[in-house]
């Protein structure tokens, strides 16, 4: 970790420019085809789907996205995606950003390869960038209570990644991102709060920022180089230096992957209910008590309680416990109407008890212990320090293809999700309009 001046990037564009090799390499193509998953998945709702017809009326053009009955632009098609993306709350994340660097650089890749405008190599690179940008402007935009992470930081990265998909040297990036630097808008958390989807339009809006920035930077409009000092000083009221990853240090790397929808904070709870869930199979209804004790920071942006809608549960610590005992997993299923409703759930829902665990908290480290209590005394516990996708827990290529195929494939198909998989991970050759296929 180093101290920088905030927006000076220039060390680190010029060590992301080509992107990754070898295993870097992998890791990042497996991110990108597990985002990609996330964004189908997304438009097998209705919702996304309405999004990308209101969005045709002003940016009507001619990539086609799954299950969209209208053309859209490459900018509307890529805000969109990003609006998908974190539909299911399946996508990407890391936690030494404190939220998904990818959520808003990745659909402009996809976009663009839907287009035709980019090939798969010039896709990856421009994802690399962006993604590095997009990490390192988290650790710094450290946001306040109340607001919500996505939307925000992520638009200097989206910035990066617009600027290289376009051609711009680094030069032309930098500028893109001191531009969007200047202008980062904050978002609160209250539509989780109260249970409305409005959350899943900010990515699109760090989208559309991004790609701004990006044309105002290729016209040869700047501005000035501690514009992301500035306003962190101002609207985050943080004084000290700012402190984020050097350049040669790849944050793609450590990014994770989920092997379950909803917030990454309440995979560990889900992961602990899961490894009790054996030795009380059966006993469900034998449940006395549920004790939950996480890291500070999963209880204040998860500890939504007797969720009403799919939103409030995916964002759930209690919710994942329930889910995950109930259901053995913690999936798209557990958020369905029928899920909502169900009896068994709800009741094992209101048992649990959240409490902080202030050794996680203080070493600055994501756990859960979860204790078990039957009507007859008998106690069961586990903990869990490390899940599927955390650093040294990567999801390989197979896993990852799993997932894709579970969340995707019932929107567009195994075979056309298989022959996506092959462009993102071979790089092999994409003629427009033909990414997705016909409309």
């Amino acid at each position: 970790m180093t101290a920088r001046p905030e927006g000076d990037f220039a060390d680190v564009i010029a060590f992301a420019w080509d992107g990754p090799a070898g295993t870097v390499a992998q890791s990042a193509r497996l991110l990108l085809l597990d985002s990609l998953g996330c964004m189908i998945a997304g438009l097998g709702h209705a919702t996304p789907r309405r999004f990308a017809d209101a969005l045709a009326i002003t940016m009507p053009g001619a990539v086609c996205l799954p299950g969209c009955a209208a053309g859209l632009s490459e900018a509307g098609a890529a805000a969109v995606l990003a609006s998908a993306m974190c539909w299911d709350e399946a996508n990407e994340g890391l936690a030494r950003a404190h939220g998904r660097p990818g959520l808003a650089v990745a659909p402009l890749c996809i976009a663009a390869l839907a287009a035709g405008r980019v090939s798969p190599h010039a896709a990856h690179a421009a994802f690399a960038l962006g993604y590095e940008i997009a990490g390192r402007a988290g650790e710094i935009w450290r946001i306040r209570p109340g607001m919500h992470v996505d939307g925000s930081w992520h638009a200097l990265g989206a910035a990066a990644a617009a600027a290289r998909l376009a051609g711009g040297d680094a030069a032309e990036v930098t500028r893109a991102i001191r531009l969007a630097a200047c202008q980062i808008p904050f978002a609160l958390y209250a539509p989780i709060a109260a249970g409305m989807d409005g959350r899943n339009s900010y990515p699109a809006h760090a989208v559309l920022l991004g790609a701004m920035a990006a044309a105002a930077a290729r016209a040869g409009m700047d501005a000035p180089a501690n514009g992301l000092a500035e306003a962190r000083r101002i609207a985050l009221l943080h004084e000290a230096p700012a402190v984020c990853a050097p350049a040669g240090e790849w944050l793609i790397e450590q990014a994770y992957i989920k092997p379950f929808a909803g917030v990454r904070h309440a995979h560990y709870a889900a992961a602990a209910a899961l490894e009790l869930r054996a030795s009380i199979a059966g006993r469900f209804g034998g449940i006395a008590g549920l004790r939950l004790e996480t890291y500070a920071e999963a209880l204040r942006y998860a500890a939504n309680r007797a969720p009403a809608r799919a939103i409030q549960a995916q964002f759930s610590l209690s919710w994942a416990v329930a889910a995950a005992l109930v259901q053995g997993d913690l999936g798209p299923a557990a958020y369905t109407d029928a899920a909502l409703a169900d009896p068994a759930l709800r009741r094992l829902e209101a048992l649990v008890e959240l409490s902080e665990d202030t050794a996680l908290t203080a070493a600055e480290k994501r756990g859960a212990r979860l204790i078990v209590t039957l009507a007859n005394g008998e106690s069961h516990q586990a903990s869990v320090g490390a899940i599927a996708g955390d650093p040294g827990h990567a999801l390989d290529e197979a896993a990852v293809m799993a997932k894709c195929q579970r969340f995707a494939g019932a929107v567009i198909g195994e075979a056309q999700m298989a022959q996506l998989a092959a462009v993102i991970l071979t790089e092999d050759g994409a003629t427009p309009r033909d990414f997705f296929g016909a409309a």
